[in-house]
């Protein structure tokens, strides 16, 4: 049975293009900073993104880690979502190794926080209080796509206020190809959305499908400070151009065919939308989330696994779409969904008969 997996972006194989891409790379010891292909890959992405340098992570945690812990010292803060990945998701790991205060705010049904409540969280310089240093956006936020005029708003206001400003942006591609203006190219996109922050984190294992790897993107003497910080967190990597080449391949390659994954997520949507015993809450890009009555989303996991389909139930059931996945696979996610919701919508029908009519 050929598995559809579907639990995340990550799950990805190198394509026979980028594994020949990784085979070809020149290398050296990236610690004495004389790996040319780490080298090439650090500095097209900071080109792509408008920033001065940039530093080549094993993760996007890492990589956030260090843009925290490069902006903020002890004591300080930063102000992030309360479901935002550098919050809930990466084991504290700005307060544990940099004693540095995460301050949490609400959320609304996209991921943003309101900007009355990024004024209000802001602490004036007093030492009853952490220092306000760092506002934490994620772009894209399950899914969803952060509004421009949220991100100019939100980010002016941090500038303002004397904060500097760091994006999550481990899906930041996705946002990209999402939000671009007819004809304008999503590499354009992702440099206007990339002018807001002063460091930005970028993934290559996500959507782009490379198999390792992560980039913090700010200004020169942001990364090298970055640069200490990754160092103590284990990050020093030696011959890491096979892992650069897989994602200099990924930026060539596998932007704007992120297209093709939005559609299939929609392909999804669409298919499960209308069946009884789900709510779909259909995202703008390659993620779908969906909750299932009665309780009856681990025993639909259950179901969907036995079919060969693979997906995760931590906040609903996610699927995400990704190049591994094809419509026919998505058909097929679709096809086992509706043969469970059927049985189970016939058993409950059942249960609801009059036992004397019941034969």
């Amino acid at each position: 049975m050929t598995t559809v997996d579907l639990r995340s972006d990550t799950v990805t194989r190198p394509t026979p293009a980028m594994r020949e891409a990784m085979l070809a790379a020149p290398l050296g010891d990236d610690v004495f900073g004389d790996d040319p292909t780490v080298n090439a890959l650090q500095q097209r992405i900071a080109e792509l993104t408008g920033k001065e340098a940039a530093l080549f992570m094993p993760s996007g945690t890492q990589s956030n880690l260090c843009g925290i812990l490069a902006h903020c010292g002890r004591g300080d803060e930063y102000i992030v979502g309360q479901l935002a990945h550098t919050y809930r998701y990466e084991g504290g790991g700005a307060a544990v190794f940099g004693s540095v205060q995460p301050q949490p705010l609400l959320q609304d049904a996209t991921g943003r926080m309101a900007i009355a409540d990024i004024a209000a969280a802001i602490k004036p310089d007093d030492p009853h209080f952490a220092r306000s240093r760092l506002l934490c956006l994620e772009n894209t936020w399950n899914g969803h796509v952060m509004p421009e005029a949220y991100l100019a708003e939100a980010t002016a206001l941090a500038r303002l206020r004397g904060l500097a400003t760091h994006l999550d942006g481990a899906r930041v591609f996705n946002a990209a190809v999402a939000s671009a203006a007819p004809g304008q190219g999503a590499l354009a996109r992702l440099r206007e959305i990339a002018d807001h922050f002063d460091s930005l984190s970028v993934c290559f294992s996500k959507g782009l499908g490379a198999p390792v790897g992560s980039a913090l993107c700010g200004s020169g003497e942001l990364i090298a400070a970055a640069r200490r910080v990754r160092k103590m967190a284990g990050g020093g990597l030696r011959q890491a151009g096979l892992l650069a080449a897989a994602a200099l391949h990924a930026l060539d390659h596998h932007v704007e065919r992120l297209a093709d994954d939005h559609a299939l997520a929609q392909r999804l949507a669409q298919g499960l939308a209308g069946i009884e015993g789900l709510t779909v809450r259909s995202a703008q890009t390659n993620i779908v989330f969906v909750d299932v009555a009665d309780g009856q989303g681990p025993a639909l996991l259950d179901h969907l696994q036995a079919c060969g389909v693979l997906a995760t139930g931590l906040i609903g059931l996610r699927f995400v779409t990704h190049l591994d996945v094809d419509a026919a696979g998505i058909d097929h996610a679709i096809a086992c969904t509706r043969d469970f919701l059927a049985r189970h919508a016939h058993g409950r029908l059942v249960r609801t008969l009059p036992s004397a009519g019941v034969h």
